[in-house]
């Protein structure tokens, strides 16, 4: 078949992309259409997602993506909307991060039990999950669905509701045992049932532009919107050029999701209390993977000096800086809400008995080894609770141009680390909508061929980084 123009709308926690993807038999590049930030808002003591400003801003990408086959649309996960009986929003939706949960996740574990939230969905015990973030509060009287962030755009984009499958997995609402809402565990929880819509597929259309939109855009109300792998992590794995099945992969980006793909979940005591989660992966794959902080600690530390300029002398200032100076374990929770960075850092190396890092190089450099011993924790208690062998580590996204915690991964996992390609999530939401109208049936090797990818081999002490690991409880 000839090649074909694919809209990529993707939608990171920290800024935003529209990507034309041009995909053939021998064919896979990328053009970027349009790029935007995403800045949470406060109001009133709540930190909100600004998701109609995020809207406006998609509308403006994909006036510049003519002659596309069709539109994905993919987002970070947990997060949701709330529609009334006439399909409007009822209120902004809330921020992950925001305080709203705090308390939440150790009360419901309580009630009900630590193993039977995980032999319902499989999940990562996180405060911020979806079904916490429905219990912090009494779901309003007037919500009729819920829609998750990248659903809500595809709502917006053609009128129709679903729930894409990759997403709903992240809610712990989810039955990854039959792949369908755990309805009864919903209403043992006293969520109303009836909000959550019905559930589609990566592949599946979801409808074709509202003649509003199409007249907005200036494309034709016939053009499609195709359910991707909307969680975009879902997208980015994808995307893994992998070779065989042998492999590793950290989605590296605000966070880190670092693991392996499974054909089956693994619900286990010990994967549970070793913090495992079973997301859905594109064509029925299991994702098992641990969340680890990623480089959000680096963003808010550059965000605190108000350096974002200043990361590549900052990087070869770090790469020189002494090893192992001070580590944190980037699965703290004292991390995951905004804020000094830097100072938490400081305050937990306090409180760990270890001389905090002096200077922003020190700063960095214990961020990035901090980062690497936490995806070699993740992959090390991946393989060995499922069972899969690792040779080789995949780093995918933003993290896959950061040499130095490249360098530092292969140094810590003791394996080749192949990195790229770094739009990942566009390229593997792309790749979902070619599959589904018939260009690609191997998109792994499609990305093998036609990316820029680097290979950085181990060069570390083996023993160090065991020292190290043990220092935070990672060993």
């Amino acid at each position: 078949m000839p090649p074909r123009s694919f809209a990529a709308v993707d939608l990171g926690a920290s800024s935003g992309r529209v990507m034309i993807a041009r995909v053939g038999d021998d064919e896979l590049t990328l053009r970027e259409a349009h790029r935007f930030r995403n800045r949470p808002v406060r109001a009133a003591g709540t930190l909100h997602w600004d998701v109609l400003g995020l809207y406006g801003e998609v509308l403006e990408g994909l006036r510049a993506a003519e002659g596309v086959t069709s539109i994905g649309v993919d987002s970070w996960a947990v997060d949701y909307g709330l529609l009334d009986r006439t399909g409007r929003l009822l209120g902004n939706p809330v921020h992950y991060r925001d305080g709203r949960t705090d308390g939440v996740m150790d009360k419901l574990i309580a009630e009900v039990g630590a193993q039977t939230l995980y032999d319902v969905g499989g999940l990562q015990f996180l405060p911020f999950n979806t079904v916490y973030q429905l219990l912090s509060a009494p779901v309003p009287e007037a919500a009729r669905t819920l829609l998750m962030i990248p659903d809500l755009l595809a709502y917006w984009l053609t009128g129709e509701v679903g729930a894409e499958q990759t997403n709903a997995s992240t809610t712990g609402l989810y039955d990854v045992r039959t792949g369908d809402w755990a309805y009864a565990f919903i209403e043992r929880l006293g969520l109303p049932a009836g909000i959550f819509p019905p559930l589609r597929r990566p592949g599946d259309v979801i409808g074709t532009l509202r003649p509003d939109v199409a007249a907005e855009t200036g494309l034709p109300e016939s053009l499609p919107v195709t359910a991707v792998g909307s969680h975009d992590t879902a997208s980015a794995v994808l995307a893994v050029p992998a070779e065989h099945d042998r492999f590793g992969y950290v989605s590296c980006g605000t966070w880190s999701l670092a693991g392996v793909e499974l054909d089956a979940p693994v619900l286990t005591e010990e994967s549970r209390v070793a913090g495992f989660t079973n997301e859905v992966g594109v064509g029925g794959t299991i994702r098992y993977l641990r969340n680890v902080m990623g480089l959000w600690l680096l963003q808010e530390s550059l965000r605190t000096w108000r350096a974002e300029e200043s990361l590549p002398e900052l990087l070869a200032a770090a790469a020189d800086a002494p090893p192992f100076a001070a580590l944190v374990d980037p699965g703290d929770q004292a991390f995951i809400p905004p804020g000094d960075m830097p100072a938490r850092i400081a305050a937990y190396c306090a409180r760990t008995g270890q001389r905090p890092p002096e200077g922003r190089a020190e700063i960095v450099r214990c961020i990035l080894e901090s980062l690497a011993l936490g995806h070699r924790a993740a992959i090390r208690d991946a393989a060995r609770l499922s069972g899969r062998s690792v040779e080789v580590v995949h780093v995918v996204g933003g993290g896959a141009r950061n040499t130095l915690l490249c360098q530092l991964t292969a140094d810590a996992c003791g394996l080749p680390v192949v990195a790229g390609p770094v739009e990942a999530t566009a390229i593997g939401n792309a790749l979902a909508q070619a599959r589904a109208h018939g260009l690609t049936a191997d998109p792994r090797g499609l990305v093998r061929r036609t990316q820029e990818l680097t290979v950085y081999r181990p060069s570390g002490d083996d023993a160090a980084w065991d020292r190290a690991a043990g220092r935070i409880g990672l060993s």
